[in-house]
């Protein structure tokens, strides 16, 4: 009974933790809702977000936690989950919910000391994150948990880029199908190109998984450059079959 007891209470207590570090995010860099709404009506979004956001947290598929370098990936799908859901709930749509994480993204890695971003880039693609990487993809081919992402790591083999990750499953698109939200998804994949931009790096991806292809390709350049414009290009929607085509700006899924 201890032990449950305990357990509950630290369960609690993460939850708290976490609604709380939210607030703070969506006080700090959440502009585009009160751009979208207004600064009344998005004062009363944020309480309803942080409400369906609590609710939301019991229900995050466990992927191994601490065991799973990737698992802190998943953190931020029910946060957004539960913006989207107030947004559509007040009238707005996938896209607005898309801008809110694009902008977002780029003011909180904005608050990044320079510095600390060039170290991040060279972590991200280099040393010890190669490592991280190839954990990462051994644990995930492992299959132990059926909501997990699925990774391979791919030999430059001559090509221009310094790390190249094919993932074939995606814990936030299962997450976000499993709530009736994958329209959501590609707006998650603009953020690949957001902290890319803003961290210095290339990013260079022709299919997501997002838009119904057999893989997301990511290929990582170290000190490269990448554009992450708003609204998105969402080169990737073709899966790599015309790039030409590639120029919408709203997903349809």
């Amino acid at each position: 009974m201890r032990t449950t007891t305990a357990s509950s209470a630290a369960s609690s207590w993460r939850v708290r933790r976490d609604v709380a570090t939210f607030d703070r995010t969506l006080k700090r860099s959440g502009g585009p809702l009160v751009e979208r709404f207004g600064a009344q009506t998005a004062a009363v979004m944020r309480a309803e977000i942080l409400d369906e956001y609590r609710r939301l947290l019991p229900g995050v598929p466990d992927i191994g936690g601490r065991r799973n370098p990737s698992a802190s990936d998943l953190e931020g799908a029910p946060q957004f989950l539960a913006v989207h859901r107030v947004i559509l709930r007040h009238g707005g749509s996938a896209e607005d919910t898309g801008r809110l994480i694009h902008y977002l993204l780029r003011a909180e890695i904005q608050r990044v000391p320079a510095v600390m971003r060039r170290w991040m880039a060279n972590h991200r693609i280099m040393g010890r994150s190669l490592r991280t990487w190839k954990r990462m993809a051994h644990w995930t081919q492992a299959h132990r948990y059926p909501d997990d992402w699925v990774l391979d790591i791919v030999d430059s083999n001559g090509e221009p880029f310094d790390l190249g990750v094919d993932i074939t499953e995606c814990a936030i698109l299962k997450y976000l199908q499993a709530h009736e939200a994958g329209e959501l998804a590609p707006y998650f994949c603009d953020g690949d190109y957001v902290v890319a931009e803003m961290l210095g790096t290339g990013l260079q991806r022709t299919k997501t998984l997002s838009w119904g292809c057999d893989r997301c390709d990511f290929r990582f350049v170290k000190g490269g450059s990448t554009t992450a414009p708003w609204p998105p290009r969402f080169a990737d929607r073709t899966c790599g079959k015309d790039l030409a085509a590639a120029s919408g700006s709203t997903p349809a899924i």
